[in-house]
Parts: structure tokens; C-alpha cells; sequence
């Protein structure tokens, strides 16, 4: 009888000489992977983003040190405020761009649970905080914060999550409507309930973006879009304070009302018209000397007219404009629904905002009282859009490689015989 063998496969043996060989290759490949190239809409996302920033904190000390020593303060402790939140934000924006877009779909909902748990705080008393008729502030440790800013991430990405979860059943209306509309009116309902109707308008605008770029049906998005509609207007209406600035916005002789609902619009449409074309010069505004109300805030755009003139002006569109091109090649280039939903609901939120505030300051809107996204003074709404922007980093980051097709070898000719 034959005697068969066989043969066993054996893992070979690594001596102790070899391993810190191959740690130190899996050091190299993990240090590769951290210093790999970015996609370019990375690079435009994130240089806007800083640039605005940096934009805005240069604006809000020139906005803020005379109006500070003439209220015997330090002039300097409006912007190191600011600029404690930005120092804050920008490493959050770049922690937020390391993370998986697998985090942000299991952190959607406690994203706006914990948002709209923060946002209720404003009715605690000693926590909230109520200025010019809102209630939509808290102040800790000397700090004042507005919940609401933090809500528009949190509604935009739960709504991102719901919808694509639901993609398979958008075609029915009542799987858009359930549980977008209840959920979103009862968010939007806890700042109303503050009578903030400027950022509800900004939620509402998140929540209509978050639909359209979920590919629903035209005839179905009309409808949420009509309805919000319907309620801005009787709320306006409801309010005799904002149903006079809506008058005298639709009035062409502003004059008349110059000491009552025109007196802000006026100046800052007057802050623009002394800028002119180059400027008065960084730090020589006269309208922030207390002639124009909120010259940091939610006019801060009047005051780069002013200084900067209208090349300052031009900076900033351009600014915001290539921030919503990085954002739209986000959204057109990525395989995912969620990464789809959630970068339009952001974009439409930061272009949009800026898009309203700017035309506030140029008188084409009403006064609505929206800060200028990275720009205004206002910690949590600099540390909201630098929050917002690392989640756009995140998945820039997610973006399908280019794949190179090496180019067709020419047929050979025939051998002709």
C-alpha cells in the first residue's frame, strides 16, 4: 500500500526584528491616509468659510471699539468675544470634517432632540434672556448664547436622515408629510414662541430645501411651501410692530417715518451710499458712532459698504458665492441621498441667510432682524455655520474618487495578404 503525504499551509513566523518594521510601515499608512489630498471643494469650503471669518472679526472690532470706550469699556471686548467662539469654532469645523457620514445619519436625532431641549431653555427664568420683545437668549457665565442658531443644524440633519430613510416612498405625499411637517412645525413652534419670527423664516427656508433636494414630486413640495407661506403672513399680520416695518419698507417716501420704523433702514442704506466705490477706509465709519442700531449685528454689511465701499462689498458676494459653488459640487458629484438632502438644506440655510440680510441692508426686504453667517457679532451663530461647514467638509471628504481611464490603443490595421 502506497504511503501518502500532505502537505499544511503555515503562517510564517515573524521574528521580533521584523515588528517594529511593520509598526513602523502601519505608522506610514495611517499618516498617509491623514495627510491624503482633499477633494477641491474641501479647499473651497473651508478658505471661504475662514476667510468670512477672519472678514467678520476684523469688521466686528472696527463696528464695536468706539461704541465700546464710549460706553467706558475695554474697545477691544466685543471681538475677543468673538473671537473666543471662533477660535472655538474653527477647530470644531475641522473635527467635524474627520468624521464618517455614518455619524452624522446615527446623530440626527439626538441632534435635534438636544437642540430643541437647548432651544427651551430661553423659558426658564434666570436662564432666558429677553431683548427688543424676543425671549430667544440665555446667558451663562457672562456668556449670552441663542439656542435657535444650533437648531438649524440639528433640523437639517434629521430631516436629511427621515427623507432617506423614506426614498422609496417619497411618491405619496403623506410619507413627506409624515413626520416632516409635524415634527418641524413643532421645532419652528418653540421659536415663535419667542417671536423670533426672523430665524423660524430661516427654519422654514431648511425645511423647504431639505424637500426639494430630496427629489420629491413638484405638486407635493408646493404644498409645504404654500403653507409656510400662509403662516409667515398671518403672523406678520398678528404683529402690528412687524406689519409697520413691512408698511414702511413698501413705502417710497421713507422720510415720513424716519424717527420711528425707517430711522435703521434709512442709515444703513445711508452707511452705503457715503462708502462709494473704494470706501471711507477700514475704522472710519461715522454711522457706528450710535447712528445706525445694530451696526455689529445684523448690519454689519452697511459698515463694510461704508469702510470698504463697494469693492468690500463685491469681496463678500464673491466669497459667499464660491462657498455655494463648493456646496452645489457637493451636492451634484456624491452616490448618497443623505449627503444630498443634508448639503442642500445647509447651503440653502448659510446662502440663504446671507442672501436676506444683505437684501435688508439694501432695503429690498424688510428688517427681519438674520445675522450675516461668519460675519455678524454673535458667538453662537459664528459657532453654528462653522459647525455647518464641517459637516459640509465631511462629505466633501466622502465624494467618489476620480477614477483615471487610460486612453484606447488604435486599432491595429489590418495586414492585408
Amino acid at each position: 500500500m502506497a504511503a501518502t503525504t500532505t502537505s499544511t499551509r503555515t503562517r510564517p513566523v515573524t521574528s521580533p526584528a521584523e515588528a517594529p518594521a511593520r509598526r513602523g510601515l502601519a505608522a506610514r499608512v495611517s499618516l498617509g491616509k491623514v495627510f491624503a489630498p482633499v477633494p477641491s471643494e474641501f479647499l473651497l469650503i473651508a478658505s471661504t468659510a475662514l476667510l468670512l471669518t477672519v472678514f467678520g472679526l476684523v469688521m466686528v472690532l472696527s463696528a464695536t471699539s468706539a461704541t465700546s470706550t464710549a460706553a467706558g469699556e475695554a474697545p477691544y471686548e466685543a471681538f475677543f468675544k468673538q473671537g473666543v467662539f471662533a477660535m472655538v469654532g474653527v477647530p470644531l469645523m475641522f473635527i467635524a470634517s474627520r468624521l464618517p457620514v455614518s455619524f452624522w445619519k446615527r446623530s440626527a436625532w439626538l441632534a435635534l432632540i438636544g437642540a430643541t431641549i437647548f432651544q427651551l431653555l430661553v423659558f426658564v427664568p434666570g436662564l432666558g434672556v429677553e431683548a427688543h420683545g424676543n425671549r430667544n437668549w440665555i446667558l451663562i457665565a457672562g456668556f449670552q448664547f441663542q439656542p435657535a442658531e444650533f437648531l438649524k443644524l440639528g433640523l437639517a440633519l434629521w430631516l436629511g436622515y427621515v427623507l432617506f430613510r423614506k426614498q422609496t416612498l417619497l411618491a405619496s405625499w403623506k410619507h413627506v408629510v409624515i413626520p416632516v411637517i409635524p415634527v418641524s412645525a413643532l421645532v419652528i413652534g418653540t421659536v415663535l414662541a419667542g417671536r423670533d419670527l426672523g430665524t423660524a423664516m430661516i427654519l422654514v427656508l431648511i425645511v423647504l430645501g431639505a424637500l426639494f433636494f430630496s427629489g420629491v414630486k413638484l405638486r407635493i413640495f408646493l404644498l409645504p411651501a404654500i403653507a409656510a407661506a400662509a403662516v409667515v403672513a398671518g403672523l406678520a399680520i398678528a404683529s402690528p410692530n412687524r406689519m409697520a416695518r413691512i408698511m414702511s419698507f413698501l413705502n417710497p417716501n421713507c422720510l415720513e417715518e424716519y424717527l420711528t420704523t425707517c430711522y435703521q433702514p434709512l442709515h444703513g442704506v445711508w452707511a452705503l451710499a457715503g462708502g462709494g466705490i473704494f470706501g471711507l477706509g477700514l475704522g472710519n465709519s461715522r454711522e457706528k458712532y450710535e447712528w445706525l442700531p445694530a451696526a455689529a449685528n445684523d448690519y454689519i454689511f452697511a459698515i463694510v459698504g461704508e469702510e470698504l465701499g463697494l469693492i468690500g462689498c463685491i469681496v463678500v458676494l464673491a466669497l459667499f458665492a464660491l462657498f455655494a459653488v463648493g456646496a452645489f459640487h457637493v451636492i451634484r458629484k456624491t452616490n448618497d441621498p443623505f449627503v444630498r438632502i443634508v448639503s442642500g438644506a445647509i447651503t440653502i440655510w448659510i446662502v440663504g441667510q446671507a442672501l436676506i440680510n444683505i437684501g435688508v441692508v439694501l432695503r429690498l426686504l424688510p428688517v427681519l432682524g438674520v445675522p450675516l453667517p461668519f460675519m455678524s457679532q454673535g458667538g453662537t451663530s459664528l459657532l453654528s455655520v462653522l459647525i455647518a461647514s464641517g459637516v459640509l467638509l465631511s462629505f466633501a471628504r466622502s465624494l467618489p474618487a476620480k477614477r483615471l481611464i487610460a486612453p484606447e490603443r488604435p486599432a491595429r490595421a489590418a495586414r492585408i495578404r
